[in-house]
This record gives structure tokens, C-alpha cells and sequence, in this order.
């Protein structure tokens, strides 16, 4: 398969100037009305008419409708009182958390939204089906508005700034209003060239209900030729996906609601960006925040040796292995800086 090649430099990891709105690959692949009867059809199809246009003040305001399967996931967790628990339910919760939590933060962040490294193209694929079943919608979406938070950090144009907005909003609230929902194709024109990234990033639940029904398939079949081990599909449905993928999302949104509000600041980066070591540890590294908002063109976001950053270990070994290549390193100049 080809290969592409990753945009920007290391001074300029999103090169937000450069990138040609009028190219044809900044086009989404179909456009998709602006008014439209709300339906049931945008749970599954994100290109489906949105039912406001993009000046309306309901733009900015939670779509409970399209919201209802966010909070029907939270709700399910509920039914951990009747399926219990077992060692191999609470294993695979975990080992489900630690990969999908390293797609996002290693695929979705370092490589589809700031380009620190360079990726096959069949390894970037395999990354953003892993991401794409994390339920953080698909890669172009993720991108685009992770773009847009680093061009307006912590200004009123920064869909999810706590102290503009409010915890509870940069935690949750912007993504599931209908401006939240849209794709931003103008800041993701390097990457809505890979059809099947578009088709990930289109039926972005695809995925998702296709991991819930595997869960739900290998617990049925472990309670019928392996009943000593405990588990069920409904077990192993609650716990792989639901409990796994709701502890996962608000793991990863702690760095938009608390890495600007609780931490240190060792750079000067004229927005409320922290280092936390708490959320590096639950987060694979994204919580070294103000390392990352001062420089976000390097693949590592653990600046000093003792900044652990799991993440960075992950896309290493692949290095080593030659899955990916080419990870931009701090510069020395950064590097000194930190030190001082």
C-alpha cells in the first residue's frame, strides 16, 4: 500500500497557514446539507443533513437526540449489579484501555492531528480502526478539532477552553452539540485524501458496535467451553466495552478540562496549558500539557527523562520494529530550556 508522507516541520508541527482550502482534498466527500429534519440516521451516517446551519445559536447547544447513545453508554455501565465480575472481564477492560488508549494518544494525536512521525500507510489504517472503536469519533474529526484547539488555545474559539467555556463543557458538553459534531475539512486537507479514512470517519459507530458484538460473542463462547473462568457475553460486554470505553473517554478529556486548570507551568505558552504528572500516568503521557503546547512537533510530550510518557515508549518500540519511522525528537534548543 502507499505510504504517505507526513506534513509540517518540526518548528511547525500544524502548518494551519499552508494548508489551500480551495484544494480539492480539502472538500469533504459529500456535502451534506445545512438544514435538514433531525434523524436518526446521523447515530450512524455523520454525513447525513445536519438540522441547523452553521450561524444558528442552536449550533451551540447539546443535541440530546444525537447525544442519546453517549449517555445510553454511561447508563449501561449500570449493569454491572447484574452480570459481576470476573478476572478475565476486569483483564480484558484493562488491556482494552491500555490499546485504545495508545491509539488515541499515539495515532490520533501525535500522528493524525500534529504529524510527529511517519507511518505506513497500512499501520496509520490499523491505528485509526484501533482509535476509531474508542468512541472519540473518527480520525479526521479527532484531528481537525484538535487543530483548531491549538490555532485558538484557551480563546473563544476554542471549542473546549475551561476557562472560557467551564469544566463541565471542555469536559463533555462542546462535542455533542451539532458545531461540535461537524468535521472541519479545511484544517485536515493532508489526510481526507485516504478514502478509508473518510469512511471511518463517516460511519464513526461502525467500529464501536462491531468490538461490542465480538465482546459479547467471546464471553458467550469462554461461558460455554470455559464456564471455571466465570464470564459471560453480557459480562464481557459491560465491562470489555462499556465500562473499558467510558473510563477511556473521560480519561483522555481530562486533558482538555484539567491540564488548563491543575498543574505547572514550566513554559511560557500564552495559554493556560499544565504538566500533571497524575493524567500523564492515566493517559499515556498527554498530561506533560504545557511541554506539548509549547512545542507539539515532537513526538515525545515527556520532556525531562523522569516525565513519563507511555506513549512516546510505545511509538519507540515501533520504531524499533519498523512500524513507524522518522519520530521528530525534541530539539536541543527545547531540551536545554526544560532544563533551565
Amino acid at each position: 500500500m502507499e505510504s504517505p508522507s507526513p506534513a509540517g516541520t518540526m518548528a511547525d508541527a500544524i502548518p494551519f497557514d499552508a494548508f489551500d482550502a480551495t484544494h480539492p482534498a480539502a472538500a469533504p466527500p459529500s456535502a451534506a446539507p445545512l438544514h435538514g429534519k433531525r434523524s436518526l440516521r446521523r447515530w450512524f451516517d455523520t454525513a447525513a443533513p445536519q438540522p441547523f446551519a452553521v450561524d444558528d445559536p442552536a449550533e451551540d447547544r447539546i443535541d440530546w437526540l444525537r447525544a442519546a447513545p453517549f449517555v445510553a453508554m454511561h447508563i449501561a455501565c449500570v449493569a454491572v449489579l447484574w452480570v459481576g465480575v470476573s478476572p478475565i472481564a476486569l483483564g480484558a477492560a484493562a488491556a482494552l484501555y491500555a490499546v485504545r488508549m495508545f491509539a488515541i494518544t499515539g495515532f490520533y494525536h501525535r500522528y493524525f492531528a500534529h504529524r510527529t512521525f511517519h507511518a505506513p500507510r497500512l499501520v496509520q489504517f490499523v491505528f485509526a480502526v484501533i482509535g476509531a472503536s474508542s468512541v472519540q469519533r473518527g480520525p479526521l474529526w479527532w484531528a481537525a478539532h484538535h487543530r483548531t484547539h491549538h490555532r485558538h488555545t484557551d480563546t473563544a474559539l476554542d471549542p473546549h477552553s475551561p476557562q472560557v467555556h467551564g469544566v463541565f463543557w471542555s469536559h463533555a458538553g462542546w462535542f455533542l452539540t451539532p458545531r461540535g459534531f461537524r468535521t472541519d475539512w479545511e484544517r485536515i486537507p493532508d489526510l481526507v485524501k485516504y478514502p478509508e479514512l473518510r469512511w471511518l470517519d463517516r460511519y464513526d459507530t461502525a467500529i464501536p458496535v462491531l468490538l461490542a458484538a465480538a465482546l459479547y460473542a467471546f464471553g458467550t463462547v469462554l461461558q460455554s467451553v470455559a464456564p471455571e473462568l466465570g464470564t459471560s457475553g453480557g459480562q464481557m460486554l459491560v465491562w470489555g466495552f462499556f465500562i473499558s470505553t467510558v473510563v477511556l473517554f473521560h480519561a483522555t478529556v481530562t486533558i482538555n478540562s484539567l491540564a488548563h486548570r491543575f498543574g505547572s507551568q514550566r513554559f511560557q505558552t500564552n495559554d493556560d496549558s499544565r504538566n500533571n504528572l497524575w493524567l500523564a500516568l492515566i493517559t499515556f503521557g498527554e498530561g506533560w500539557h504545557n511541554n506539548h503546547h509549547f512545542f507539539p512537533g515532537t513526538a515525545r510530550q515527556g520532556f525531562r527523562w523522569w516525565e513519563i510518557d507511555l506513549t512516546w515508549y510505545g511509538l519507540k518500540l515501533m520504531s524499533l520494529l519498523g512500524l513507524v519511522r522518522d519520530l521528530k525528537p525534541i530539539p536541543a534548543w527545547v531540551a536545554a530550556k526544560a532544563r533551565s
